[in-house]
Formats: structure tokens, C-alpha cells, sequence
């Protein structure tokens, strides 16, 4: 894949009189970014899903990037190669960036294996608060969940470079957030996760 980066003489940014500040003050919350990863069939969606559901009930404005919606719209041109993975990281960061300024909590749910990526979106987000949360979960008990059955299709080889299979996932060494989810309810990781979120 090969994209033009050099825009040094054609893009000029433009600076807002409103600024990100004054988004999130006018909504009256803190905005940030919530980075979940973990494997496939980990329990990032339904971890993710109930802390937007708690969020929306305790009046904070928050949004959702599940990383398979993402795939069908945005990234719809990227497939599974390392490369590929990387910039699906990048053009996520960038969104995620996007919103926080606006003043939301944006909740990221993707794969993101390579901890460079991770550290990437870390860094695109800027000033925003940037959690990483780790939903750790044994490689055999995901393939075991297998909900979409993507573990089996890799398996016969009927598709290649799936993390944990034949592509690997580079576990978070210092994660803000680690969720085992053969150990730790949903309940009690979302209490978790949104108590940081509303009182930091």
C-alpha cells in the first residue's frame, strides 16, 4: 500500500475560534479515549458496548468504534496484513482524535496486536486522556468462545493473518486498565472502567 505523505506545501491546518476546551466544557465533561484490546473473541465489544450503555445512562455523551464497523466503512479498503493493520490503527487514532476534540468519550474496540500501534494512538490523541484498557483473555479460551467462528475458518486456513493463529498479538505490558474476563464479570468491569471515567 503505498499513500502520499508529503502535503508540506498544499495543507495549511485551520485553527478554530472554538476550541476543544470549550466543546467539552459546553458538554460539561472531561472527553478522552478508551482503547480496548485484546484477541479476538476476547470480550472487547460486550465489555465496550455495557460501559457505553452506563455512560449513556449517567448522561455522558460517548461514542462507539467497534473495529469490525470500521472495516465496513472507513477501512473497507484494508485487509489483514501487517501494513494493513497499521494504518487501520492510524485512521482510527486520527477519528478517535476527531471526536475527543468535539468533547466526546470515545470508546475504541480493535485488535490493535502491535504495541507500536498502540503507542501511536496514544500519541495521536494529544492532550485527551487516553486509557488502554487490556481485555486479557487465554488464547484457548477465545478460540473456545470462537462467537464468530473465525478461529475454526483459520484453522482449515480459509483465512490468513487472524491474531493468535497465524499472526501474532503483542500483549500490553503496562496497560492503564487489564481485564481478564475468565475472572472479572462484565458488570464489575464496567463499574471499573466508567468510575474512572466519570470521576477522574
Amino acid at each position: 500500500m503505498d499513500l502520499p505523505t508529503d502535503h508540506s506545501t498544499r495543507v495549511h491546518p485551520h485553527t478554530s475560534s472554538v476550541g476543544a476546551d470549550d466543546r467539552a466544557k459546553l458538554l460539561g465533561q472531561n472527553p478522552g479515549i478508551v482503547w480496548f484490546t485484546g484477541l479476538p473473541a476476547a470480550g472487547k465489544s460486550t465489555l465496550a458496548n455495557a460501559v457505553e450503555v452506563t455512560l449513556h445512562n449517567a448522561g455522558k455523551h460517548s461514542f462507539l468504534l467497534d473495529g469490525d464497523n470500521v472495516r465496513t466503512g472507513l477501512c473497507r479498503d484494508l485487509g489483514f496484513s501487517d501494513e494493513h493493520r497499521h494504518e487501520n490503527v492510524r485512521r482510527i487514532s486520527e477519528v478517535s482524535r476527531l471526536m475527543a476534540d468535539a468533547g466526546l468519550l470515545v470508546l475504541v474496540c480493535a485488535v490493535s496486536p502491535f504495541a507500536a500501534d498502540r503507542k501511536l494512538a496514544r500519541i495521536i490523541a494529544g492532550p485527551h486522556r487516553f486509557v488502554e484498557v487490556h481485555v486479557h483473555v487465554p488464547a484457548a479460551v477465545a478460540e473456545r468462545r470462537d462467537p464468530k467462528g473465525l478461529y475454526k475458518l483459520a484453522r482449515q486456513g480459509a483465512i490468513r493473518n487472524f491474531t493468535g493463529i497465524d499472526s501474532p498479538y503483542e500483549e500490553p505490558l503496562n496497560p492503564d486498565v487489564r481485564i481478564d474476563t475468565t475472572q472479572c464479570s462484565i458488570a464489575d468491569a464496567t463499574a471499573l472502567i466508567t468510575d474512572l471515567l466519570i470521576h477522574d
